[in-house]
C-alpha cells in the first residue's frame, strides 16, 4: 500500500481465545500408498508413498461422474441405453437395453453402487466411445495437475494402463468437491432415481460405510479389484475443516481413513475473520471535517494449525485527501501466519466528507481580475 503508515497494530490473539486441541497420534495404516490433504488448500497433513502408481479400482468414477456432471450442466440430457453401454462386467446398477433416464442419474449410479454400466453408458453417450472419452479422461487430469494418472476405462476395471497416485487421487477429489452436484450426491446415504422408460423409481444404497458410521463423512467413493486391493478416497468435514483421505491397496481403510482423518482434525482449526466492529478516525486533509472515519468487513473462515496463532496488522496510510466517498477503500487489515499472510479486510470510508472551499488570498484575488481584463 502506498503511503506511510498511521500506525501498525500487531496483536497476538489471547490464549483463551483459541480452543484447546487434543493432539492425535501420527497415524499408521496398512496402505500401501495413502495421503491426507486439507480439502481447501490441498497442502498435505500425511503422506504414505504418495506419488507410486497404483491400480485405483473403481475410484476412477470420480473422474467419470465428474465429467458426467460437467456436461448434464450444460444439457442434462436423456440417454438411451444402447447394447454396447451395458456390455461390461463388474458392478451395475442394473441397466437394460432400451431404458432411459438422465446424463445426471447415470453419475448417482455411479456414486450409490459403483455401477460399471452407468459409467460405461456415460462415457459412449458423452465421448462417442469409452476410448474417446479416456482421452477426456486424461485431458482434465493434465489440466488438475494430475501428472502421474493415466485413465484407460471409465469404470476402472484392470488395465496395465490404468493408473494413479493418492496424491493424484486427492487432487482430483478436491477438484471434484467443488462441484455442488457431485457433492451433494457423494453425501447421500441412499438416493432413488427416475427411470423415464420404464417409467419406474429405483432405490440405490450408497456403498461407502464411512457415511454410516463416521458423523463427520461427506462422502465420497470405494472401489476394488483383486489387482488394485481395497481403495477408498474420502471426504469429512468438522467445525469448517475440510479433509480428503486416500488409501489405496489398503485390507483395512475403514478403520484407517477413521485414524486419518481424526488425525487432520487435530492439526488444523477454522478460524472467523470479522473485522466488522473495527471503527477508526483517519486524518483528512482539503476536507469540511479533519478526519473521516473508517469502519472495517467481514471476511472469510481461514483454516490454520491448530498450533498457530495469527498476527493482525492495520494498514492505513498517514492521511487522506478530501473528498472522500462513503465505501471508499482507504486501507485494510492483514493476517499473517507463519511469515505468510493468510486473510485481509479492507478498511473503508464510513461517511462523505467534501472538499473544504478556501478563501482565496490577495494574489488569487489580483490574478483572477487580471484574466479576466486580458482575456473576457
Amino acid at each position: 500500500m502506498k503511503g506511510k503508515l498511521i500506525f501498525c497494530l500487531v496483536a497476538m490473539f489471547s490464549a483463551a481465545f483459541w480452543p484447546l486441541h487434543v493432539f492425535a497420534a501420527t497415524p499408521k495404516n496398512s496402505a500401501q500408498s495413502a495421503v491426507l490433504v486439507n480439502q481447501d488448500s490441498g497442502s498435505i497433513l500425511y503422506a504414505k508413498n504418495e506419488n507410486e502408481h497404483h491400480a485405483i479400482a473403481s475410484t476412477t468414477k470420480i473422474m467419470t461422474a465428474f465429467l458426467t456432471l460437467e456436461a448434464a450442466e450444460e444439457q442434462n440430457r436423456e440417454i438411451t441405453v444402447m447394447p454396447e453401454m451395458i456390455r461390461v462386467e463388474g458392478s451395475s446398477m442394473g441397466l437394460r437395453v432400451g431404458n432411459r433416464l438422465t446424463l445426471h442419474d447415470l453419475a448417482v449410479g455411479m456414486m450409490m453402487v459403483s455401477g460399471n454400466d452407468a459409467a460405461n453408458a456415460a462415457a459412449i453417450a458423452i465421448g462417442g466411445s469409452t476410448e474417446r472419452f479416456a482421452a477426456m479422461m486424461n485431458a482434465k487430469a493434465a489440466s488438475l495437475g494430475m501428472s502421474n494418472t493415466h485413465f484407460v476405462t471409465p469404470s476402472g476395471l484392470d488395465d496395465t494402463e490404468h493408473y494413479s497416485t493418492a496424491r493424484d487421487m486427492a487432487v482430483l477429489a478436491c477438484a471434484a468437491m467443488q462441484n455442488s452436484d457431485f457433492a451433494s450426491i457423494v453425501r447421500q446415504k441412499s438416493m432413488k432415481i427416475h427411470f423415464l422408460n420404464p417409467d419406474e423409481i429405483h432405490s440405490y444404497g450408497n456403498h461407502n460405510k464411512l457415511l454410516q458410521f463416521y458423523p463427520s463423512c461427506t462422502g465420497i467413493k470405494t472401489g476394488f479389484t483383486k489387482k488394485a486391493g481395497r481403495c477408498l478416497v474420502s471426504a469429512a468435514e468438522k467445525d469448517g475443516v475440510r479433509l480428503v483421505a486416500v488409501t489405496l491397496d489398503d485390507p483395512d481403510d475403514w478403520n484407517d481413513h477413521e485414524a486419518l482423518l481424526d488425525y487432520g482434525f487435530s492439526q488444523l482449526k477454522s478460524q472467523k475473520i470479522d473485522d466488522s466492529s473495527c471503527r477508526l478516525e483517519e486524518n483528512l486533509v482539503g476536507g469540511i471535517e479533519p478526519f473521516v472515519t473508517v469502519s472495517g468487513m467481514e471476511g472469510e473462515k481461514i483454516v490454520i494449525g491448530s498450533s498457530d496463532h495469527l498476527t493482525r496488522t492495520v494498514e492505513l496510510p498517514q492521511f487522506l485527501y478530501a473528498p472522500v466517498k462513503t465505501g471508499q477503500v482507504v486501507g485494510c487489515v492483514r493476517y499473517d501466519c507463519g511469515g505468510k499472510t493468510v486473510a485481509r479486510t479492507e478498511l473503508v470510508a464510513a461517511g462523505n466528507v467534501a472538499r473544504a472551499v478556501m478563501p482565496k488570498n490577495w494574489f488569487q484575488v489580483f490574478w483572477d481580475g487580471l484574466k479576466r481584463l486580458l482575456f473576457g
